[in-house]
């Protein structure tokens, strides 16, 4: 072991074996980096190969990580609008519901509204995001706090959007004509030089007033619509106060005004209210007696979180929840006395059913703001904000993502001292007084300085590291092989984790707008006792996808399960047939609620990004079958074969509906009319081919395209691993459905003369 310092020795140092290296002879410095200078005059020599590794480790995971990325943020997400982009106050939207009563309300999607030329059937929430406002000229980061206000058919929807260029809070407003289905965005109804939010409008003597959020102003304004929607007049500052989240209501011959002064004195955020009392909307206001009314827990529901509204001759008032993040719930109260002296109000059931499809669900973590109106025809509708995302949650993402960046450096390192690129951990050249001319002085100063004598000996202790790890694992051993394969394995997992995180990644699939729209269909499969464990790992993954709206399970044949069996975020349904026949999966079912069905076999598991891609791809062409598993029919005689033919030859002309979408009613009838009866029977008599007729039955009633082909990101087959595959023996399988192939094009005409090529979309998706 040589004990020169950095500075080679110059003033004898090295043989003291105290010099300013980190590698102390009295410690047997295990370092084995050293510079090209050290031996050719200060010639340094870049292509060391500890280098090259870092380099060559560096490019090769950076490869993983712009490959995933690719694969995960393709063009085409659903928040790939300009200026639609999640930030650390999330992804909020809006949503409108329906109820008999403003207590039992239902989203808009459970009352089955329809739209067909977008086959939107039913529409789903939300039904105003931030991708709709951006889209219409209007860049927006999320928007929250609506407000309804009804003119006879007209419905105008007042909310906060945060303006994605200034970062800004303003106030948009958008009209609806088919009672909140579908919205026009009218635009930016108020933009000051500050943050507005929480568009409390209201009507008093025939005038249309507006009292905006403004705390970072310092002060409450009324605002007068000089040309409604989009033109209004500041009217008059009613309280020098930065109030938040305040309304006025009229009750008992008095106008009260209630909000939360985050300012004061003793106020816990998010926990505060207060109470003032006037004779005119314009004041002025007196304090109530108690005030604060509330000085609590921030998840005592005190700060306000839309308009309060009467019910049978009952005043309720809306608070947020913000215990476990900030506008976590909305929560009722019925105001039980309200005097300049007395508050009194109790806690009522909201009668909303909490979202249980975590971050796929658009309003999964958070729902702050709720606001109803009755329609002239008794009907009650409701807008409520949505947010996927807990407060803060970005932050934590980021931090969580440079940590696997960090856990990732650390797995090159370890990979580098197995493989003997790195010889030391901390090269010599990087510790403390390593250069320099030195004295006695400063050697003495070394010995007496504790945090440097500490410094060498960790560094010392430090770089034995490597030594031990390389006589611990031998890469040369089958063992050694595979702990290295097994970090490395590690490291491009934690790369993915990490772009994931950093990127964007919340966690979430999301679904695709369709001309402004949201939609769900259902999920229909087909199985039997003795593949159970299929269908719960089947329903409890599927269950969880964005636009799933109910499973239909056709249950064949056996005993079927309890539905406390499986875990199902939507309701399931099993639909236990009489008979064991594969008609029964296109069976016309009246209670199926959707236009859109999924035919998914209980074995196909595929990501709910992929389902939500065809679904999209679907509602293009509803009346076409859409999906995942292309096939190409030709040839003299007819035989079928497997994708990869129709790979070979750039053409498919059939989808297995296996794994594809439908429309419930088309199809199916299609399926069971007078035409298909031949058809049928042959699929009972060889129990197979029930999709390849189908195929047949919609290139008979059309002349023109009649499949569509998307291409999942990847599918794997479960039955593999629970030994219930329905074709085990492969080539009698392909046998039987060439079989079928002639057959049915004797009964209803050929496909050979139709091709399609796979190609990508303008939208960036391959098909």
């Amino acid at each position: 072991m040589t004990t020169t310092t950095g500075g080679g020795g110059a003033n004898g140092g090295g043989a003291s074996g105290i010099g300013g290296s980190c590698c102390d002879t009295s410690l047997r410095c295990w370092c084995r980096w050293r510079c090209k200078e050290h031996q050719h005059g200060g010639q340094q020599s870049l292509l060391s190969s500890g280098l090259l590794f870092f380099l060559g480790c560096f490019v090769l995971y950076g490869s993983f990580a712009m490959l995933y990325a690719w694969l995960a943020f393709k063009p085409g997400c659903p928040s790939s609008s300009l200026g639609c982009l999640e930030d650390n106050e999330g992804s909020w939207s809006v949503g409108v519901f329906y109820g008999d009563s403003p207590l039992s309300l239902k989203p808009i999607e459970r009352m089955n509204v329809g739209k067909d030329e977008s086959a939107a059937w039913p529409v789903a929430n939300p039904v105003v995001t931030c991708a709709s406002v951006s889209d219409a000229g209007f860049p927006s980061n999320f928007v929250a706090d609506p407000f309804l206000y009804v003119q006879g058919d007209t419905i105008y929807l007042f909310y906060e959007t945060k303006n994605s260029n200034t970062l800004q809070g303003d106030i948009g407003v958008a009209k609806s004509t088919d009672k909140g289905a579908t919205w026009q965005q009218e635009g930016i109804a108020l933009d000051e030089d500050w943050h507005l939010s929480y568009p409390y409008v209201f009507n008093y003597l025939g005038q249309i007033y507006m009292m905006p959020e403004s705390s970072q102003k310092g002060e409450l304004r009324l605002y007068r619509a000089v040309k409604f929607p989009l033109e209004w007049t500041l009217d008059k500052v009613i309280m020098k106060k930065p109030l938040v989240d305040a309304f006025i209501i009229n009750y008992d011959g008095k106008y009260w005004l209630f909000g939360s002064d985050h300012s004061g004195f003793g106020a816990r955020k998010n926990g505060q209210l207060e109470i003032w009392y006037s004779s005119t909307p314009f004041g002025p206001w007196k304090p109530h007696k108690k005030n604060p009314i509330y000085n609590a827990d921030k998840s005592s529901g005190a700060r306000n979180g839309g308009r309060p509204f009467f019910y049978d001759g009952n005043l309720y008032r809306i608070g947020q929840d913000c215990g476990e993040t900030y506008g976590r719930r909305v929560r009722i109260f019925k105001v039980e006395v309200l005097t300049e002296d007395e508050y009194k109000e109790v806690e009522v059931p909201l009668g909303l059913r909490e979202p249980n499809k975590g971050r796929n669900s658009w309003n999964g973590a958070r729902q702050h703001h709720l606001d109803v109106q009755q329609l002239s025809s008794g009907e009650w509708i409701g807008v409520m904000d949505g947010d996927r995302v807990p407060s803060g949650d970005p932050f934590w993402r980021f931090i969580l993502g440079c940590a696997s960046v960090a856990v990732v450096a650390v797995l090159v390192v370890l990979l580098g001292v197995l493989l003997g690129a790195v010889k030391c951990i901390i090269p010599l050249k990087w510790c403390i007084h390593i250069s320099g001319k030195r004295t006695d002085a400063f050697f003495a100063w070394e010995r007496s300085n504790l945090f440097v004598s500490k410094m060498r000996r960790f560094c010392s202790r430090l770089n034995r590291v490597p030594s031990f790890l390389r006589g611990w694992v031998r890469p040369n051993t089958y063992a050694g092989r595979l702990v290295v394969v097994i970090v490395f394995t590690v490291g491009i997992a934690l790369t993915c984790i990490g772009v994931q995180y950093i990127y964007g990644g919340n966690g979430a699939q999301e679904a695709y707008l369709w001309k402004g729209q949201y939609s769900q269909f259902t999920l229909l499969t087909m199985t039997y006792d003795a593949r159970l464990w299929n269908l719960k790992m089947y329903v409890s993954h599927y269950s969880r996808c964005s636009s799933v709206r109910e499973i239909v399970v056709v249950w064949n044949k056996g005993i079927p399960p309890k539905l406390s069996d499986l875990d199902s975020a939507v309701p399931v349904r099993i639909r236990v047939e009489k008979e064991n026949s594969l008609n029964n999966r296109f069976r016309i079912d009246p209670l199926i609620k959707t236009r859109a069905v999924l035919e998914l076999d209980d074995d196909i598991m595929m990501t709910c990004d992929d389902v939500e891609r065809g679904f999209r791809v679907w509602r293009q062409y509803p009346d076409h079958i859409v999906g995942f598993y292309p096939r190409l029919i030709d040839g003299t005689p007819l035989k079928y074969r497997a994708e990869k033919y129709a790979r070979r030859h750039k053409g498919y002309n059939m989808i297995l509906t296996g794994a594809a979408f439908v429309d419930s009613k088309l199809a199916f009838e299609r399926y069971w009319g007078e035409a298909a009866k031949q058809g049928r029977e042959w699929v009972d008599e060889n129990f197979n081919c029930e999709d390849v007729l189908l195929n047949y039955l919609y290139a008979n009633a059309s002349s023109s395209r009649t499949v569509e082909y998307v291409k999942p990101a990847w599918a794997i087959d479960t039955s593999k691993f629970s030994g219930a595959a329905i074709s085990r023996n492969t080539k009698k399988h392909y046998r039987v459905r060439s079989n079928c192939l002639v057959k049915f094009s004797e009964m209803y005409g050929g496909l050979a003369d139709r091709k399609w090529e796979f190609n990508r979309r303008k939208d960036g998706w391959d098909i």
